[in-house]
Order: C-alpha cells, then structure tokens, then sequence
C-alpha cells in the first residue's frame, strides 16, 4: 500500500508533518519530473521511490522517467562518473556522439510540459540541451566534485550553464566560477521503506539464515554497490588485520545497478584476491537488491565498515546509523556531514589499512562503545536525514523556482 506523509507523525513529529503540508500549498497541481538512469540498485533510485508518491500525496504531480540507453552508452557514463569524481578519461569524439545522440533520442519520445524539471546526475545531463526550456531546470548531482577531470568537467559544463541551479551534497562540491546557482541538499533515507523498517528478531535471522551467514563469529559487513571506488580490496587488507586479532567474519553486501556496467569485472576481481577466506567460510559475497536482506545483515552485523576511497554521501551509512549501528568510515566527500569521529562512529583516513582494523578490533572486543555510538547515531539521521526533510528541502526549492 503507498504510503503517505502521515505515516511518518510518530516518527518525526507533528511540526515537521504541518510545515510540509504549509510548503505544498502554493505548488498544488504542479507538475514536477525527475528523471535518471536506473529504477533500482544505488541510493538515487531509493530516495527517488519514497521521494515520488510523497510529493504526489501532498497535493503536487510528481512524475519519474527513466533515461534509456545501450551498454555502450552505460559504459561511456561510468567512465563520466569516474573521472567527475577525479579519474582519467579518454574524451574522445565517439564517447561525445554517442553521449549526445543517446540523450537526443530519449527526447524524441518523451515529452516534457512540466512545470519543473530535476535531473540525476551525469547520464541525462545533456537532456537539457534537446528541448527548447519552458520550466527550470535543475541539475542533481550524487557524486563527488570535489576535483573532477578538468577535461571532462569543461565538456559538461556546457551543459550545465544551461540549467537553472545545481543542488550538491555538501559544501565541499561547491565549484567557484560555475555562474549557475549552487544549493545544498542532504541526501535521506525513507525509515518506512523495506531497507530501513523495524524487523523483529525472528524475521532478521530467518533472513541471515537463508543467506548462508553463519552465526558462530562476530561479523563485519560493508553494504554497497559493485565500485571501485568503494575500495572493497582495500577492506580485505583490513581484514587480514582484523583477523590476526579477532575471529570473526566479513560480509560483503553489494548491490547492482543497470547503469553500472563495471560491477561485475570488480566482483570478480575481489572474489578471487579473497578466495582462500571464501573457501574456509570466513568471507561472505551477497549480491542483490533485496532490501529487507539488507536490513536484516545492517541489523546482525556488529560493525559496520565503509572503507571508501569517494562518496558523495553514503546512504549506507545513513541506514547503518539508523538501525543503531557502530560504523567505522572513510573520512572522505559527504561522510563526515554524518558522523562526529568518536561521537557517533570513527573516521579515518582511507588509506590508514591498520587504523580501520584497529576501530574494528576496539569495537568487537569492547561492544558497550559501539551500542553508546548507535544511540547517538540515530538521533543524527533522526534529526537531519530523513525522507521527511528532504521532501521539505525540495519544496523550498520549488517555491522558490516556480513561484
């Protein structure tokens, strides 16, 4: 059954609930489009899922349409996400044509009359340049930009000087002399949906018994998608750390994605490095997008790890904090927005392999300090990550935009 903005009162409160009703009254009726690249696998599509039929239950017309492409074109885009984020690219003319000319056809069969118009990061960026404006246009971008191929960043820029504004996820994407207003919006979590939904004890267990997870050692969990830049090689490092220390266990959570055409050559890859752990059960590869499998391996890990080399924010963490979770992370893009390094979880220097497993050892040994983190943790996402706040953020710029 769809859920609605009432469902979240107990939750968040009745303040919360009337201001959002108060926001929607000038944009009743609207018509509102995101558009992205994938219905599912990655937190785009997640909030995207809750975010819709929440705008549409108070009052505007909210739409969600998805950009087609082939693998090509998919790989092409990757390519694009890796060198925003500050890989190499080869921008060759073929890459460009085929960009373009994928954008070019998604426009000729789907028309926009909208009042507003929100695109999700890279893949559809071009959209904009097809269709003659008759609404704002707003750019939001997931990723990390804070050094982009200066390459790649020029070629896109043409597209984005077109746009109304740009919404980042943290101060730290901010680009000076980009002449297009910059915004600032959080990502969120929906505490209602299947990932992140209270689950009985019974219910967790029946989930981690049905994915063969062992329940004889303490378990280490990294919940993300297939992505080099979530260095899951560098987590095996950590482990073999851990290991010498602790009997315990890793699980890794992955997720997939249709526009991520990498994440099977980098599953294999980390298979075979951590195949004798395999062999002998201590490692754990799930693979999938069953979000209440997920919720349940959050809820029975007892550390979560994000050992990423980028994030733009890190929804996985987000959730790991909900569910009371201590999480040890990289100190890097949006994760520090979430965490208080001591606080609510510990921050570290991606590349401080012995730093990770020494947190991770100090946690396990030592669970009272990871159960006093979780409290805290909680009331962070509770107070500046949820679904609630973000559909409030989007209604101030909308407002702001259309009226």
């Amino acid at each position: 059954m769809r859920r609605s903005l009432e469902d979240y009162r107990e939750i968040v409160g009745d303040e919360v609930i009337s201001n959002i009703y108060r926001k929607a009254r000038r944009l009743y009726g609207k018509h509102i489009l995101h558009i992205n690249s994938t219905f599912q696998g990655g937190g785009v599509a997640e909030m995207l899922t809750s975010l819709v039929p929440l705008m549409n239950d108070i009052g505007l017309e909210a739409g969600w349409r998805i950009l087609h492409g082939n693998p090509d074109f998919f790989t092409i885009t990757k390519k694009f996400h890796n060198a925003l984020q500050g890989g190499n690219i080869n921008l060759s003319e073929m890459k460009k044509q085929l960009y373009l000319q994928t954008n070019e056809n998604f426009s000729t069969y789907t028309h926009i009359d909208h009042d507003c118009v929100f695109i999700h990061d890279p893949q559809p960026l071009a959209l904009v340049k097809f269709y003659r404006k008759r609404q704002p246009w707003i750019w939001r971008c997931h990723i990390d930009l804070s050094n982009p191929n200066k390459e790649l960043w020029d070629y896109v820029e043409n597209f984005i000087l077109r746009y109304d504004a740009v919404i980042f996820s943290s101060k730290r994407y901010i680009k000076k002399g980009l002449p297009v207003e910059q915004k600032i919006v959080y990502p969120a979590i929906d505490p209602l949906s299947l990932k992140n939904k209270e689950l009985s004890e019974n219910d967790m267990l029946k989930y981690i018994k049905k994915s063969n997870i062992p329940m004889d050692k303490p378990v280490i969990a990294q919940v993300s998608r297939m992505d080099r830049w979530k260095d899951p090689e560098g987590l095996l490092e950590v482990f073999k750390y851990v290991k010498e220390e602790i009997d315990c266990r890793l699980v890794y959570c992955y997720s997939s994605a249709s526009d991520d055409p990498e994440s099977m050559d980098i599953y294999r890859k980390v298979y075979n490095k951590a195949k004798k752990w395999v062999d002998t059960g201590d490692i754990i590869f799930v693979i999938g997008n069953n979000n209440i499998l997920v919720n349940a391996i959050q809820r029975f890990a007892d550390v979560i790890v994000q050992k990423s080399i980028k994030e733009g924010f890190c929804l996985a963490i987000t959730e790991a904090l909900w569910k009371e979770k201590p999480v040890i992370a990289s100190n890097v893009g949006g994760i520090p927005l979430q965490i208080k390094d001591g606080e609510n979880g510990f921050l570290l220097d991606p590349q401080d392999t012995k730093g990770f497993a020494e947190k991770i050892v100090q946690v396990l040994k030592h669970p009272e300090i990871g159960k006093e983190m979780g409290k805290k943790a909680k009331e962070v996402v509770k107070k500046k990550f949820l679904i609630t706040r973000l559909l409030s953020d989007y209604l101030d710029i909308l407002n702001e935009m259309i009226n």
